[in-house]
């Protein structure tokens, strides 16, 4: 099969055997493969990652491992997406370890992660996960939109972790892919949403959301430009500087949401969270099934933040396109 690996922080093309499948895994045939930062800072070094990166797809299972007849019928030639944390369980260890043992598999001590962590991902004609892992794709759910389930499950995770129709004002700053789902879910749940971004073309994308937003410089003055504070403030801009502008707008024992992954170190002064007396929350995956409602009853459509589709083949030139200004959500096809 074609797939695609971290090599020299580029991705090269290379003809590899199908994966072979454990017992209640799927071989899924790729459909749709969504470019997302975590892919960009992969080539830059993030987690070291040398294999097939990638992690928001939308997929068709045509295989299974040893499992049973009414799990062959219910997965199949079934469209699917899945969740990209890999727990001890599926991995075959007997003895789970203490986080999965709690529930938390997302933070399962042994976890491999899809296209990030010690297993091969979705930029590939072919990849495996758990059907533990799967959710069937809605019929009423197009390719298109099923692709985003994985950021948008990312999005939905602040509703499992913040009571956002309490909050009386929400910023949320970065005007990117995931700032612009995190946008649309928060708003499903409160009224007074603002996008802050420094790309004009991406907030009007918001704008036709109903979200509210600001236009912003990306530099120092921006501190200045933002005259009111946030009772919730979710940092999703991709940038080491985030981080403090977030903690400037974010009002006294108000919640601070970190969404950000990059590669490298972020320079921040710790005495605004100290002074102002901030609950700072670090915020990953999120549920999967929260994230199909959305799209399944039409409440968040994210097509609008689709740029480019182009085939699996030109995944390099893909990811190069990914990184162009005012580009958005860049997508692989197979055939």
């Amino acid at each position: 099969m074609l797939a695609f690996t971290v090599k020299n922080h580029r991705l090269a093309a290379v003809r590899k055997p199908l994966p072979r499948l454990r017992p209640g895994w799927a071989l899924i045939k790729l459909r749709l493969a969504g470019i997302c930062n975590t892919d960009v800072e992969i080539l830059r070094g993030y987690h070291n990652f040398r294999g097939t990166p990638g992690h928001e797809f939308v997929g068709e299972v045509i295989a299974l491992g040893k499992t049973s007849p009414r799990e062959k019928s219910r997965w199949l030639g079934r469209r699917v997406v899945g969740e990209i944390n890999i727990a001890c369980a599926a991995l075959g260890f007997r003895s789970l370890c203490a986080f999965c043992r709690r529930g938390l598999k997302t933070h399962c001590s042994r976890r491999k992660v899809l296209g990030i962590l010690h297993h091969d991902g979705a930029f590939a004609e072919y990849f495996s996960l758990p059907l533990e892992n799967l959710y069937l794709v809605p019929k009423n759910v197009t390719d298109e939109q099923a692709v985003f389930t994985e950021p948008l499950a990312a999005a939905c995770q602040i509703l499992a972790q913040v009571p956002a129709a309490r909050h009386h004002n929400i910023a949320v700053l970065g005007d990117g892919k995931l700032a612009q789902l995190i946008a649309r879910v928060l708003r499903t749940a409160a009224r007074n949403v603002t996008l802050f971004g420094k790309h004009e073309s991406k907030l009007a994308l918001a704008r036709l959301a109903k979200i509210k937003t600001q236009l912003l410089h990306g530099d120092a003055s921006d501190i200045h430009r933002i005259q009111e504070t946030f009772s919730l403030v979710v940092e999703a801009t991709g940038s080491p500087t985030g981080l403090s502008l977030a903690q400037h707008i974010t009002e006294p024992r108000g919640t601070l949401v970190l969404k950000s992954t990059f590669h490298g170190a972020a320079p921040v002064e710790t005495w605004p969270t100290v002074v102002k007396e901030l609950t700072l929350i670090g915020s990953r995956c999120g549920p999967f099934g929260k994230a199909l409602a959305l799209l399944r009853s039409h409440r968040v459509d994210p097509t609008p933040l689709i740029s480019r589709t182009f085939p699996l083949a030109e995944a390099p030139a893909a990811i190069a396109h990914a990184q162009k200004s005012g580009v958005m959500k860049v997508l692989l096809k197979t055939d």
